[in-house]
């Protein structure tokens, strides 16, 4: 905890690729929701604390853009950028780039914390929240991801 960045990585496995000889749509969503594992861990909230504070998070919503062909044994970066955040969700934006630091997919997410014994949603535990709160202030000034808040549908 207390470090000022976010950095998932991870290499395209042989059995991601598909008839088409680039990384399948699925294990985007795959490595996208491995990175999102991490990234809570990052905030704070690790398997041991799950369970001591008997919170968790969901994922409520996602929109993946894929931009560029990946291949296998292709190196990804991911990075997290929180877009907006309240008492227990938080709007992400997920970069994924590949060796070259190219933009390769994104994805948007609306993320809600959860109480695990009641099963609903519920405000951030206090050290959580202070974590939201510090990535919010380091991330304020950056710009919107041009992809962010996109809907599908004809131009």
């Amino acid at each position: 905890m207390g470090e000022s960045s976010f950095r998932y990585e991870e290499k395209v496995q042989s059995d991601w690729v598909d008839y088409n000889g680039h990384m399948n749509d699925a294990a985007y969503a795959k490595v996208f929701s491995q990175a999102t594992d991490h990234f809570i861990d990052f905030l704070g909230l690790t398997e041991d604390a799950r369970h001591q504070l008997d919170y968790t998070i969901f994922t409520l919503e996602t929109h993946l853009c894929y931009l560029k062909e990946v291949h296998e044994q292709d190196n990804l970066a991911i990075e997290v950028r929180l877009l907006d955040s309240d008492a227990k969700r938080l709007h992400t934006f997920l970069s994924m780039t590949n060796s070259a630091g190219e933009l390769v997919a994104t994805s948007e997410q609306m993320w809600m914390g959860m109480d695990s014994a009641q099963g609903k949603p519920a405000p951030f535990p206090e050290k959580i929240a202070t974590q939201v709160e510090i990535l919010a202030q380091k991330q304020k000034e950056l710009p919107i991801p041009k992809q962010a808040g996109r809907k599908i549908g004809f131009r």
